[in-house]
């Protein structure tokens, strides 16, 4: 059944993602396939972006792609952060029904929120990103594309084709600063509402699978 569903999926597809591998994960309608812990208010459908604006909220992809449970894959979003917004992508995470993810990663989106110096791209606390690194590749109020590349214990970030991380997880690694469920492992992804002043879009979330 499951590989009848992703055939049928990549057939929908645009010819060129298909031939690539991508698989598109949101429709760009509804939240078919997404489901959202915290606020339920939190994330809205516009203009074909899951836009994130309210109190803490995560938008989990809960499809049939690979029964949303992810190894090792190439993971693109594009985003648009307005002034002073905060927001995130997760990955080797599972659902929980509020608060921020326990486990799994959060690849940062923070062009100028001025609260939180670790900026866009950053592996969160665990190789953050400065401002004088982003300032020339994203900004607010334009789409830019963040780029997740994760094989093995190894862990790539893009912006806009540019690399911003390269990190392997050591041998002895713990978790470090945020605890023991960031650790590199299998799960979904999740788009993160941080605040009810910050409002994030999120759109064309493809992903591609690795052995």
């Amino acid at each position: 059944m499951k590989v009848l569903t992703l055939s049928l999926m990549l057939i929908a597809m645009p010819a060129a993602f298909a031939q690539k591998g991508w698989i598109q994960l949101f429709n760009g309608k509804d939240f078919s396939g997404w489901k959202v812990g915290g606020d339920q208010t939190s994330f809205t459908v516009k203009d074909g972006a899951l836009v994130a604006h309210g109190p803490v909220a995560h938008a989990f992809y809960d499809g049939p792609v690979n029964n949303h449970d992810f190894k090792n894959f190439e993971l693109m979003v594009d985003v648009k952060a307005e002034p002073n917004s905060n927001g995130g992508v997760y990955f080797h995470t599972i659902f929980q029904d509020k608060g921020f993810p326990k486990k799994g990663f959060e690849v940062q989106v923070n062009n100028t929120f001025v609260k939180d110096k670790v900026k866009s791209g950053s592996l969160y606390h665990v190789q953050d990103v400065g401002e004088e690194v982003i300032k020339d590749i994203t900004k607010d109020n334009e789409w830019f594309t963040e780029h997740i590349i994760v094989k093995g214990n190894n862990v790539v970030i893009k912006l806009n084709g540019k690399q911003v991380v390269n990190w392997t997880q050591p041998a002895d690694w713990n978790g470090g600063r945020e605890g023991a469920g960031r650790t590199l492992d299998h799960g979904t992804f999740a788009l993160q509402g941080h605040d009810p002043g910050s409002v994030v879009h999120y759109k064309n979330i493809r992903v591609k699978l690795l052995k």
